[in-house]
């Protein structure tokens, strides 16, 4: 493993990555996968602040951070001062001076930010009501091992189209030249800074990123078509109404046969089976929900290497 130069200092958003960053991170995430780097972060200390349930974000980078050596230190807000109304500013000083990097899963992306603005060890954000830049991450890698490349794929969304998922979706679609349509309801639509942002963004690489009305739209001809929950967590309340808007948008078989023949099914999970997917198209031969879960994993890797060392393979 070599050293190498790094302007990234942390990871808050996809769009903090350049291009050529993010396919780097790819690269050594798939070379951590095929070979390990086991003992790379030996004697490194890493906080993880879980404000939310996690069960995939939490374990992978648990296990992310043991397989690199390093300890993680696992912190809920009741754990720490911030609960007891700390500035996240002074909580981001204080930390930086124990640990080598914070992996923080919370609900305002402001606390992400603000955590970054203050701290000098590099922060990842584990997933915002915004952004969730590490899932993004294993849906480009499982895509890429799907198809052997990334370029001019095409990725349909289905669901949901404000979501954090969507809005990672869109950034590294943007940056890696992977199309991007989101099939929803209008008043479920992408934030519009976020899309502007990633529209933007993808001037540089050709790619398109649509919003359209009809999943059928979206999905013909896709290379890969993505759901997610109709209700996320904070959301339980509005269960019913999202259910009756985001119904036409299930992903069904009779959608996913609009796709391209060999697209694949992906799903940041949790599912409910019967809602935003029936379960014969995720339980299915076409669904990579379990490989793209698994790629959560050298991702993780990837990043924390990228950030605490500014290494590639």
């Amino acid at each position: 493993m070599t050293s190498t130069h790094t302007r990234l200092k942390h990871l808050t958003r996809i769009l903090d990555l350049r291009a050529h960053e993010l396919e780097a991170l790819l690269d050594l995430a798939q070379e951590l996968k095929d070979d390990g780097a086991v003992g790379a972060l030996e004697g490194r200390s890493i906080a993880c602040i879980f404000e939310k349930p996690s069960t995939r974000t939490r374990v992978s980078f648990a296990a992310a951070i043991a397989r690199l050596g390093a300890t993680p230190i696992a912190l809920s807000p009741q754990e720490l001062q911030i609960g007891r109304g700390e500035s996240i500013a002074d909580t981001a000083r204080s930390l930086s001076g124990y640990v080598d990097a914070i992996v923080i899963r919370t609900f305002a992306q402001e606390t992400v930010t603000e955590l970054a603005r203050w701290a000098t060890v590099p922060v990842i954000n584990a997933l915002s009501d915004t952004h969730h830049p590490c899932q993004a991450l294993a849906d480009l890698l499982t895509i890429r091992e799907a198809f052997g490349d990334l370029e001019a794929r095409q990725v349909a969304f289905c669901g949901d189209g404000g979501s954090n998922v969507v809005h990672s979706l869109l950034e590294a679609g943007a940056l890696t030249g992977v199309n991007v349509t989101v099939a929803c309801p209008a008043e479920y639509a992408p934030d519009p800074d976020v899309l502007h942002l990633a529209r933007a963004a993808a001037e540089d690489t050709g790619t398109e990123l649509q919003v359209v009305h009809d999943p059928r739209l979206a999905v013909a001809g896709a290379h890969a078509v993505y759901a997610d929950v109709w209700a996320s967590m904070g959301e339980e309340s509005e269960h019913d109404a999202r259910a009756k808007a985001l119904a036409p948008f299930q992903v069904t078989e009779q959608l996913m046969a609009l796709a391209q023949p060999g697209a694949i099914f992906l799903h940041c999970l949790p599912a409910k089976r019967g809602e935003e997917v029936a379960a014969a198209v995720i339980d299915g031969p076409q669904s990579a929900v379990w490989e793209q879960s698994a790629n959560r994993l050298p991702t993780e890797e990837a990043v924390l290497l990228m950030l605490t060392r500014g290494m590639e393979r």
